[in-house]
């Protein structure tokens, strides 16, 4: 499958690194704001060939799939310029800035005939499923509560802190919480609350809490201007379970009502975690599929309309550039 990437920033090189080690795929383009930025990544991670604008490599007929690499406030634009020239297309997280912009995007891939997915790591990694085997399988009895948390110090990088580029602490942090509770609960519409520190025109920093259907709560804190321990605790009526890092699973502890740790479950080594929405596009397009299973367009979609209720209580509203 010969991949191209749209952007050179660091998460497109940590996909470059990723797509080096992997036998099926080949690092075919990179397109870039400018011819130089592109040419030195492309030197870089191997690149047969750099595009010094995103247009000319959407134009490339040889592309099997593009990763749309740039900031949030561009994925809708980036994605529509892929879907339009035909390309399937693999757009990091959050998919766009609202539900209406991933509701237009999806539409015009259907229509088009192409594959569009998000690439939301956590959703394709095989910890989900390590996971959904144990609440299904009784290890922590019923689930009453979930909690989970994910910071990390970003205020420094530019977009995070620029209105313009869809910054803030939700649709960069938050988005994993809201795609966790998810793979677990199931697509019931919560109850929500939450409130939000802002610093620079966006949300730096907020506290979510979600009560599901059944009495089940939901406890989530995102913060860019500090770190945590990033993980996620899954507690019922026989114990708990702590998943370590709910950005990139490292390990899952089960714990009795009585605090006592009674299994560890590794999770499988991996080149980056990238691989396994990589792979799962390549089936998709294999299979002419216009979705990957992992995160249906419905999905999607629904995780978007979570994020847009949140920033309604806000009374924030993102720049809808289309």
């Amino acid at each position: 499958m010969k991949m191209a990437i749209m952007g050179a920033g660091n998460i497109a090189g940590k996909m470059a690194s990723t797509i080096a080690k992997m036998d099926s795929v080949e690092a075919y383009a990179v397109g870039a704001r400018d011819l130089e930025r592109a040419q030195k990544f492309a030197d870089t991670y191997g690149f047969r060939k750099a595009y010094g604008s995103y247009e000319e490599l959407a134009a490339d007929q040889n592309i099997d799939l593009v990763y749309v690499a740039v900031p949030h406030s561009h994925h809708f634009r980036a994605a529509r310029l892929a879907i339009e020239a035909g390309r399937n297309v693999l757009c990091e997280k959050s998919f766009t800035v609202n539900a209406s912009q991933a509701e237009e995007l999806i539409r015009m891939a259907e229509e088009k005939g192409v594959l569009i997915t998000e690439a939301i790591w956590t959703r394709y990694m095989p910890s989900r499923q390590i996971i959904q085997e144990l609440i299904q399988n009784g290890a922590i009895g019923d689930l009453r509560s979930i909690y989970c948390n994910l910071c990390y110090k970003i205020d420094q990088v530019e977009r995070i802190t620029d209105p313009n580029l869809a910054g803030g602490a939700l649709l960069d942090l938050g988005v994993y919480g809201v795609h966790f509770t998810r793979m677990i609960l199931g697509d019931a519409e919560p109850e929500i609350e939450t409130s939000a520190v802002f610093d620079h025109g966006v949300d730096m920093a907020e506290t979510i809490t979600m009560k599901y259907p059944g009495n089940i709560l939901v406890s989530m804190q995102f913060d860019a201007t500090c770190a945590s321990d990033r993980i996620g605790i899954l507690m019922g009526t026989r114990g708990y379970m702590e998943i370590q890092n709910i950005n990139n699973p490292e390990e899952i502890r089960v714990y009795d009502e009585n605090h006592r740790l009674t299994a560890v479950h590794p999770v499988p080594e991996q080149i980056t975690g990238y691989e396994y929405e990589v792979l799962s596009c390549a089936d998709a397009i294999a299979s002419h599929k216009l979705e990957c299973p992992e995160i249906p367009h419905s999905e999607t979609i629904a995780v978007m309309k979570i994020l847009d209720r949140i920033r309604k209580i806000w009374k924030y509203e993102i720049p809808d550039v289309r």
